[in-house]
């Protein structure tokens, strides 16, 4: 496992329920992108001071991608909040 790899997946810890950092973790290469733009977010969060949430990461996702001018990075936010959102249990 590659350094920056290694690094998103230490900041998965902190990620409500184990459904989504295990599907990163799990993931390999294949959404190494995404995998560093998760870590990117939670580690902007945590810095911030805010709780690590599962709405607070979907805000965040959010945040990035109406302030993104790039396509490509915006595809893989999109794919990522994707990911988040899939793995998110629903508030009731």
């Amino acid at each position: 496992m590659n350094q920056t790899a290694r690094k998103n997946t230490e900041s998965f810890q902190g990620i409500p329920g184990s459904s989504l950092s295990e599907y990163f973790r799990t993931s390999g290469e294949a959404l190494a992108e995404e995998s560093a733009l998760l870590g990117q977010v939670i580690r902007s969060i945590l810095a911030s001071n805010q709780h690590l949430t599962n709405k607070a990461i979907i805000a965040r996702l959010i945040d990035v991608l109406e302030y993104t001018d790039s396509v490509v990075t915006g595809d893989v936010v999109r794919k990522t909040l994707e990911i988040v959102l899939d793995h998110t249990v629903d508030d009731i």
